[in-house]
C-alpha cells in the first residue's frame, strides 16, 4: 500500500504525472520575473528549474542524505537554497517579500489548506504569483481512488484530501487572487504499468480538445491583486499643474483678514 506522496511519485503513474507537471511548470515559470521564488515541499521535483530569479528556495521538513542522491540531484540542491520548515501555515518569510510561490500538491496533504493559502497571500508582493498543482477528483484517477477507499486498493496517495478546481477558485477569490492560467493533463486511464500508460498516450491531445476538465491533474496560476493599487507611468507634469491650481489655505485666510 502506498502511504506517502513521495513513494507514489516513484511508481509508473507517479513518474507519468511528474513528467507532465515538470513540462507545464517549465512553461509557466520561465516567463515569471522578479527576485525571490519559493517551492513548498516535494523536493523530488525542481519546480523552479526554468525560472531565472536570482533567489530560489526549496522549503522542506527534512534534509536529504547525500548518499541517496545522484550527482545531478546534488547539483540541483546546491543551486536551490533549502529552508527547513515545520509548518506550511507559518512561512519564515517577511510579508510581501516573494514574487513567486509554487505549491506542488501541498494543499491536499495540509491539515488546514486555507491557512496555507492565507500565508502564501501574506508573503507574496502585490502582483506576485502562485502556482498550485493538484489531483483532480473529477477524473478517472479520482474515481478509482474513491473506489479504492472502499476496497482498500488505493491508486493515489492514501492521506490526500483532493480539492476540486471550483473549490480552489473560491478560496483564491476570497484572498483577492485572480486566476491567470489553468491546465489539465494526464488523461490516460489509471493504469499501474508504464507500458499501458504509454499506449494511452494519444489521449493527451484528445483530452485537451474534447474533455479538458477531466484530466487527472490540474495546475492553476493566480496573481495577487491589491484593491486600490494601480501601476501607472510617470505623471509629474500633470501633478505639477494640479498643485499650481490649488490655493493654499493660509493665503486664503490672510486675504480674508485683509478684507476685514
Amino acid at each position: 500500500m502506498i502511504i506517502s506522496l513521495s513513494e507514489w511519485f516513484h511508481t509508473p503513474p507517479g513518474s507519468y504525472a511528474r513528467t507532465w507537471e515538470q513540462e507545464r511548470l517549465a512553461e509557466l515559470t520561465a516567463d515569471i520575473f522578479g527576485y525571490n521564488a519559493v517551492q513548498l515541499g516535494m523536493p523530488e521535483m525542481d519546480t523552479l528549474a526554468a525560472n531565472r530569479m536570482p533567489n530560489r528556495w526549496l522549503t522542506d521538513s527534512v534534509i536529504s542524505s547525500g548518499t541517496e542522491n545522484n550527482s545531478q540531484s546534488q547539483d540541483d540542491e546546491a543551486r536551490r537554497q533549502v529552508v527547513l520548515l515545520h509548518d506550511y501555515a507559518e512561512l519564515p518569510f517577511a510579508s510581501q517579500s516573494l514574487d513567486l510561490v509554487v505549491l506542488p500538491h501541498v494543499l491536499e496533504f495540509a491539515a488546514e489548506p486555507h491557512h496555507v493559502l492565507r500565508e502564501v497571500e501574506r508573503v507574496l508582493i502585490p502582483e506576485g504569483q502562485v502556482i498550485i498543482c493538484g489531483f483532480n477528483p473529477v477524473s478517472l484517477w479520482g474515481a478509482r481512488q474513491i473506489f479504492g477507499r472502499v476496497t482498500g486498493a488505493h491508486f493515489l496517495p492514501v492521506h490526500g484530501e483532493f480539492i476540486s478546481v471550483p473549490r480552489l477558485k473560491d478560496w483564491l477569490k476570497l484572498l483577492n487572487m485572480e486566476i491567470n492560467r489553468g491546465h489539465f493533463g494526464c488523461y490516460a486511464p489509471p493504469c499501474d504499468t508504464s507500458k499501458w500508460l504509454q499506449r494511452f498516450g494519444f489521449l493527451e491531445k484528445a483530452g485537451n480538445r474534447w474533455w479538458p476538465y477531466l484530466g487527472a491533474l490540474y495546475m492553476v496560476q493566480a496573481i495577487k491583486r491589491v484593491q486600490g493599487m494601480r501601476l501607472v507611468g510617470p505623471a509629474w507634469q500633470k501633478q505639477g499643474a494640479r498643485v499650481r491650481s490649488v490655493v493654499p489655505a493660509t493665503n486664503h485666510m490672510n486675504n480674508k483678514q485683509t478684507d476685514e
